[in-house]
């Protein structure tokens, strides 16, 4: 660098100008921090003038600063560090895109003044100045490195020189290329990308050239001004309307007929148009593909000259492609402002062709795109959008799609085109491929914007979206998931996904939106109709976090948001014992408890406990159970709700009560409500009028009673509760109602006491009017349910107590025992258990309430007609009278109960059987035993799995095998079921099994067995 020669006469003394030196290089730290452009370079060279001033200050402690030898160094150093300290001080405040296109002369001048300094500190004597060991060591060194030292561009600050300027030599990059170079510069430099802060950006750039052309730096100018028209070129740094003018200034200028090219224009070789002129050692000009093929053939004579060629000598002809290239944007110009009238014709043929030029144009270059905007093509291409042709529509598509491809400009213009948009929008529920060309072209619009606000509100195209996003077109389905993940942006967007089934955005925003978002999110799944389908994936994409969350949260309108949210997918059984598991049952039951909280949201947590509740009890019983609630203090507390809570609570809480009853835990549970009085808490609800408060009170009643502690449950009845479910049976249209308060009269212990009051109360008539009629019957009871049927016969069997003989007698006169025995034929498992119960208490009676022959007469043949003797009692039986099981037809039904699997059904109907050979009455009864075939059917039973059924069989077995006869017949098919049980048995079977086995001669005795 040439220096201006700087005299002492500039400072008062030597010393005065060191210890200026050594304040600049102090300062030349903190202001290289500030620099915009070359950080590492201007640190690496305050890192070298740091090091320098150990050297000043020991020449400033030794006072030899005044040296003559020492007063050039001092003036150099002054003056190179000055120059440096500026260096920085604008690299500081100049615009940053004007710095990084001076970033290598930056550099070069850091490397010039590096080299300089190094220089000055060679003319140090610092032997003479007897300068300290260790300071000259780290001189010497510093010397060294500085004269050596390089400096240059950062990498990615050159990698945007280099496309810069390959820019610059191509000359017709389009306008996507100058748009990334803004981006990269922009990104290079920390600038934001958006379009205003480039465009001032460039704007403050273009205001520096003007200052550097002011200054004369004509190079840098020139350079400059290409650097300019190559990102003039980008979106940003140019507004619609200077674009428009510059295009319609040049437009007029043309004409209106394309011009046909130059002969220069033309390659001699190839006779097409050149596209890459360069010119010969003969001063010919050719297409560059075409002479280099001349070369490598062979051929070293000019083509038109047949003089000798220069191989190695082919320059670009860069004047003639510019005149090309300037021909060819002239004529394309002319053609595209001239084709729009072609697009109007109503020839279908025509309006192709002219779609298909078109659509070549715009593929050809990005200036023709920003032309074809310009002209005005975009409402045509729109309105070509509602054409009767699927080949119109698709080429339009295609076009709008290529124009709109990275520019923001092309974008916000189309959106003002009336109902554009919603063209578009109407192809998505077109042909699979027309489908595909809209959400793509929507998908690119989708990135401006202002565009993308309003594709959202078009009618009907975010359900379109959401049913292409799952269709099998695999390309149209990535597009449309992705316009869906854009317009996201929106929460009324997400709403309107959410309501056409696609919950993704709805789930990522009540996870992780803001407060708000979350509470409409939450909203929008309370107030939504969703399908079982909907709620199943919805869990399982981990909604129930979300709206924990939110239930935890201490603010009321979040609690109430997450409740009724929670709410309406707890419907789903599947999701409530996902809720039980997933830990909301605490928190719910702690809101439930809170009075502080609010009726309605006290109510809507009592529903969801409900909804829970009944989850329990569809539980598949492979998976591990759960339970809804797992500890007594929690069914206290819940249960205690029922009486300090009002109408829509307790009806709520008595269900889920009833719900846990049905579960796997029921057992367990029924105990612990028995323990903590719901028995007793419930008759006075049995006894209100609330139609649903009592209907299920009635029902958990029930449940409670079915195998319920009978001390209990008689503490807890009265006559006036009798009457209160007599009177629910007989005015209740609620069916399941009816069969829950049938059922609890069925489930009270058998009383004489509960009869008297039944009967008191009218209830046999009652009762048996729910009974199905008999066969030939014109009654209309026959469509009851099972379980209503099965809890009549239950109750009616408070009526058959042998005990209570006028009981009986009105049971018999209405005429139960014939309904008994058609239910034993046709009846569920259960009523034909009741009904085989009923008949042998009944049974039990018949020979008391058989009648005795009466003497007969002597003068026989005036005597009446004999009645028949009953081959059992041996008396004169009637169904009314007597309840004879024979008289009924009910042995061969009973016989036939007996082959039923379950040993509870079994057991009444053999206790009925065997009332027919109790006492004197077994011959007799043992014949019609073995006529009706129970015998072998008794015979079998002693397989049961149940050890009571088996001792009662083997107990009749044992007195009908007293009998010869019979134990010839039937004792070798019973032989080895006996002996089976004297080896796996119970001691009381074993014996019994013995002694049967004594009977047949199988054992003695006195064996050891008995």
């Amino acid at each position: 660098m040439v220096l201006d020669v700087i005299t002492s006469s500039a400072f008062q003394n030597a010393g005065e100008a060191l210890s200026q030196l050594v304040e600049f290089i102090l300062e030349i730290p903190i202001t290289s921090k500030n620099v915009l452009i070359g950080k590492e370079s201007f640190a690496e060279l305050s890192n070298y003038l740091e090091r320098i001033l150990p050297l000043l200050r020991e020449l400033e402690s030794k006072k030899i600063s005044d040296a003559e030898s020492l007063e050039n160094v001092i003036i150099i150093l002054n003056q190179e560090v000055r120059v440096a300290k500026q260096l920085m001080e604008d690299c500081s405040k100049k615009n940053k895109v004007y710095l990084l296109m001076n970033c290598r002369s930056i550099a070069k001048r850091i490397e010039d003044i590096t080299r300089e300094i190094s220089r000055a500190l060679t003319l140090v004597p610092l032997k003479e100045l007897q300068i300290s060991l260790g300071v000259v060591e780290n001189i010497n060194q510093l010397q060294e490195v500085m004269q050596t030292a390089k400096f240059k561009a950062a990498v990615v600050e050159e990698e945007i020189l280099e496309k810069i300027e390959c820019g610059i030599q191509e000359r017709n990059v389009d306008r996507s290329y100058a748009n990334n170079l803004l981006v990269s510069i922009a990104q290079a430099l920390g600038i934001s990308t958006e379009q205003s802060v480039l465009k001032k950006e460039f704007e403050e750039f273009k205001r520096e050239i003007e200052t550097a052309q002011m200054r004369k730096d004509q190079a840098e100018a020139i350079q400059l001004d290409q650097i300019i028209a190559l990102l003039e070129r980008a979106d940003a740094t140019s507004t619609p309307n200077e674009k428009e003018v510059k295009y319609f200034t040049k437009r007029k200028s043309l004409g209106s007929q394309p011009l046909e090219p130059l002969q220069s224009f033309i390659c001699p070789i190839t006779r097409e148009v050149m596209v890459d002129p360069v010119e010969t050692s003969s001063g010919h000009t050719f297409e560059r593909s075409a002479i280099e093929k001349w070369c490598a053939e062979g051929n070293n004579l000019c083509p038109l000259t047949m003089i000798h060629l220069d191989t190695s000598v082919v320059r670009p002809n860069k004047t003639l492609r510019q005149s090309i290239e300037e021909w060819k944007d002239r004529n394309t110009m002319i053609t595209i402002g001239s084709m729009k009238s072609k697009l109007l014709s109503e020839e279908e043929e025509e309006v192709l062709n002219c779609l298909k030029q078109l659509q070549e144009l715009c593929e050809q270059r990005d200036i023709n795109r920003e032309w074809v905007i310009l002209e005005d093509y975009l409402p045509i291409l729109v309105t070509l959008l509602g054409a009767k042709s699927r080949d119109i529509r698709n080429h339009s598509l295609i076009i709008l799609y290529i124009l709109v491809k990275d520019s923001d400009y092309a974008k916000e213009k189309i959106l003002k085109v009336e109902n554009a948009i919603e063209f578009i929008v109407r192809s998505l529920g077109r042909r699979p491929a027309e489908r595909k060309l809209a959400v793509s072209l929507l998908l690119e619009l989708s990135k401006n914007e202002l565009v993308r606000d309003y594709i959202g509100k078009v009618q009907g195209c975010i359900l379109l979206l959401v049913t292409m996003s799952s269709s099998d077109e695999s390309q149209a389905a990535r597009d449309a998931k992705e316009l869906l993940e854009n317009l996201s942006f929106s929460t009324q967007n997400v709403v309107q996904m959410a309501n056409a089934n696609y919950f993704k955005h709805l789930l990522q925003q009540l996870s992780s939106g803001t407060e708000n978002v979350k509470l409409v999110m939450a909203k929008t799944l309370a107030e939504m109709e969703l399908t079982d389908h909907n709620k199943l994936s919805l869990f399982k994409d981990g909604v129930l976090n979300s709206l924990l969350q939110l239930l935890l949260r201490d603010c009321k309108q979040s609690k109430e948001v997450a409740v009724k949210a929670l709410q309406n997918l707890a419907t789903l059984p599947k999701n409530g014992l996902q809720m039980i598991r997933g830990g909301a049952v605490p928190p719910l039951l702690d809101l439930l408890c809170h009075h502080s909280s609010s009726l309605m949201l006290r109510e809507q947590i009592a529903n969801i406990i409900m909804l829970l509740a009944i989850s329990t009890a569809s539980q598949d019983l492979s998976e591990t159970q759960v339970s809804l609630l797992e500890s007594d203090e929690d069914i206290y507390r819940l249960l205690s709700l029922i009486s300090l809570s009002g109408p829509g609570i307790q009806q709520s809480i008595i269900q889920a009560f009833h719900a846990m009853c049905q579960s796997p835990s029921g057992p367990a549970i029924k105990v612990k409500l028995t323990r903590l009085s719901a028995v007793q808490m419930l008759v006075p609800l049995c006894e209100l009028d609330n139609p649903n408060i009592r209907p299920n009170a009635v029902k958990l009643f029930c449940c409670l009673t079915e195998g319920g502690d009978e001390i209990t449950i008689l503490e807890s009845v009265s006559q006036k509760s009798i009457e209160t479910f007599l009177k629910i049976i007989r005015t209740t249209d609620d069916k399941e109602e009816t069969a829950s308060a049938m059922g609890i009269i069925a489930n009270i212990p058998r009383r004489p006491h509960i009869t008297t009051w039944l009967l008191g109360a009218g209830g046999l008539p009652v009762i048996f009017s729910f009974l199905p009629a008999r066969k030939h019957n014109d009654s209309h009871n026959g469509s009851h349910s099972n379980r209503l049927i099965e809890n009549a016969v239950g109750a009616i069997c408070h009526f058959s107590d042998p005990t209570n003989q006028l009981s009986q007698n009105k049971a018999a006169e209405i005429g139960l025992i014939p309904v008994l025995v058609q239910l034993l034929e046709a009846g569920s498992r259960l009523t034909k258990k009741y009904a085989a119960q009923t008949l042998a208490n009944f049974s039990a009676s018949s020979l008391n309430l058989s009648r005795p022959l009466p003497k007969q007469h002597r003068f026989w043949c005036f005597a009446p007609q004999p009645e028949s003797v009953c081959p059992v009692h041996r008396g004169v039986c009637t169904i009314e009278s007597s309840f004879c099981l024979l008289e009924a037809g009910a042995v061969e039904p009973l016989v036939n109960v007996l082959g039923e699997p379950d040993p509870e059904v079994c057991e009444p109907a053999l206790g009925a059987l065997l009332s027919l050979i109790e006492g004197e009455r077994l011959q007799s009864g043992s014949k019609v035993l073995a006529e009706a075939k129970a015998i072998p059917s008794m015979i079998k039973l002693l397989n049961s799995p149940s050890p009571k059924l088996q001792e009662k069989v083997l107990t009749s077995l044992e007195r009908i095998f007293r009998q010869v006869e019979y134990k010839q017949k039937y004792g070798a098919s019973a032989q080895m079921p006996l002996v089976d049980l004297t080896q796996r048995g119970n001691s009381s079977s074993k014996s019994l099994a013995a002694k049967i086995l004594a009977h047949l001669n199988l054992l003695h005795e006195q064996s050891s067995y008995f």
